[in-house]
């Protein structure tokens, strides 16, 4: 049944959305600013607009996981596509800039959903012994999405404009939505609709499961702080250093490559030899690369440590989903996921406030190494706790869960 599971039965249910969704989001992120400023928003709005999926999807999570666990994974994922779809078809119209503004608000909530239905889905159906490798390529087929969006989307908008690219999105939202309503739920633990006496409030899961929650999921928003700050650090200390915007592109890209071919081994690594072995690599190797990239001054120092932290990027591919599946309940599954997820965004989202904030008061190269040190510790405190918390210890027979 697992080897069914992982090669025939749910790859295109479970990866194929999510694959077809990333696609229009990748099309769409490099133009949200653009597109703003296609409708005379200065400069500095026009970044603002970068950040409104971001904020919105973070005030969406908790929400989110009560959506899925109310209506069930397959009906949040038809509802996901559908309702990303209206609303990137409103910022291809939109008049304004309110219009757009509201429509790439829009996009927050419908992106949060259709990433826990997906989530919550893979954390009931996979054995518990493959459930990392699950993760992991879900995750990887959501970075491969993110990397062809603006492949597909720039010939796209070389002729029609910026604002062009959210029609790939209406697309790819339509054709998920389609997928997954087309898909029925494989395996006999995929969750559908729950019942009033059966649904867990969202208060009450925090309090059953906060020992994990400040464990583990504070280690996952340090993971978070990490990942993200090298995205803001990178091209800061690039350009402090006097590399041009098209070097930093390429460095990014090397990293990028290198981080899509690891998300199946790293997978592999976690079931067959515990999450800890990945986990606290990430930190370690993210960390090590904040902490050394101050001294680098040339194209090659610079390129070598971005590298260096790609590879511990890469190896996360799907690391925080998977310490949140071997987290989660079965009663209140959903809702839990919708926790977990709000803590790796503290971390994302927090990642510029503290770069900006010591990069304010004494330099970038010093806000580098401060996040480098936090995501060090960030690893020192997962070494701790995550042993506790090894599904392979914790769970009975092949296919049930830890924390069920």
């Amino acid at each position: 049944m697992a080897e069914e599971f992982t090669l025939r039965r749910i790859a295109v249910p479970a990866f194929g959305p999510s694959a077809i969704w990333s696609i229009g989001a990748g099309a769409v992120l490099p133009v949200v600013a653009l597109s703003a400023r296609d409708l005379g928003a200065p400069v500095g709005l026009a970044a603002l607009f970068v950040g409104l999926a971001t904020l919105s999807e973070f005030a969406a999570a908790i929400p989110a996981g009560v959506v899925v666990e109310r209506i069930g994974e397959r009906r949040a994922l038809v509802l996901a596509g559908v309702a990303d779809a209206a609303a990137c078809l409103l910022a291809l119209l939109a008049p304004s800039l309110w219009v757009l503004g509201l429509a790439v608000v829009l996009t927050g909530p419908s992106g949060a959903v259709f990433l826990l239905a997906r989530q919550s889905y893979l954390t009931g159906a996979a054995p518990v012994h493959l459930r990392a490798r699950a993760m992991s390529t879900l995750g990887g087929v959501t970075r491969i999405g993110l990397f062809l969006g603006p492949l597909v989307g720039a010939p796209v908008v070389a002729h029609w404009g910026p604002r062009s690219a959210f029609a790939i999105a209406v697309v790819a939202g339509l054709l998920a939505a389609a997928l997954a309503a087309w898909s029925s739920d494989l395996g006999p633990r995929g969750s559908g609709p729950t019942t009033a006496q059966d649904r867990v409030p969202v208060r009450e899961v925090v309090r059953r499961h906060r020992r994990v929650l400040l464990t583990v999921g504070l280690g996952v928003l340090g993971i978070g702080l990490a990942r993200s700050a090298r995205v803001v650090v990178v091209p800061l200390w690039a350009e402090h250093v006097g590399l041009t915007a098209a070097q930093t592109s390429l460095v990014f890209a090397a990293a990028a490559f290198v981080e899509v071919v690891l998300f199946w081994p790293a997978g592999t690594v976690m079931d067959r030899h515990g999450r800890v072995w990945v986990a606290v690599p990430v930190a370690v190797l993210v960390g090590l690369g904040l902490v050394v990239l101050p001294l680098t001054t040339t194209l090659v120092g610079v390129a070598v440590v971005t590298l260096l932290m790609g590879v511990g990027n890469g190896l996360g591919s799907g690391i925080v989903m998977t310490l949140g599946a071997d987290a989660a309940p079965r009663a209140g599954r959903a809702p839990f996921l919708g926790v977990w997820r709000l803590l790796s965004l503290v971390g994302h989202n927090g990642a510029s406030v503290v770069v900006g904030a010591v990069a304010a008061v004494a330099s970038i190269g010093t806000a580098s190494v401060v996040v480098g040190v936090l995501a060090l510790a960030g690893g020192g405190w997962l070494w701790r706790w995550l042993p506790e918390h090894d599904p392979r210890r914790l769970a009975g027979p092949p296919g049930t869960g830890a924390g069920e």
